[in-house]
């Protein structure tokens, strides 16, 4: 297993719509991403910054491999272009945040 945290910004004026959308997830989209790998997946918001927590089964290269042929999740992502600033930087690469320290 391999933890992974990540940021990204959402547009000013999106935080409602942002958590409501996520209120009414897809139950599809749920599935898939359970089956892709993905445990224990918690997002929390500050002002307009999205921090994401998530443990990939059994790392974050295979996890994202099966969840990306997944028509629900292509939807998903388009369906958040009004929402989402960005989620990768210009070379395609999540907004990392590196691990220092960790206590089970």
């Amino acid at each position: 297993m391999e933890r992974l945290c990540f940021t990204f910004e959402i547009y000013p004026g999106q935080e409602a719509e942002y958590k409501r959308r996520h209120d009414e997830i897809w139950p599809e989209l749920v599935e898939a991403i359970q089956d892709s790998g993905f445990k224990n997946y918690s997002l929390f918001r500050r002002d307009q910054t999205i921090v994401a927590y998530v443990e990939c089964h059994p790392d974050v290269a295979t996890a994202f491999a099966k969840l990306a042929p997944h028509e629900t999740n292509a939807r998903w992502s388009e369906w958040f272009k009004d929402v989402i600033v960005s989620l990768t930087d210009e070379n395609g690469e999540l907004f990392r945040a590196d691990e220092v320290w960790h206590l089970d």
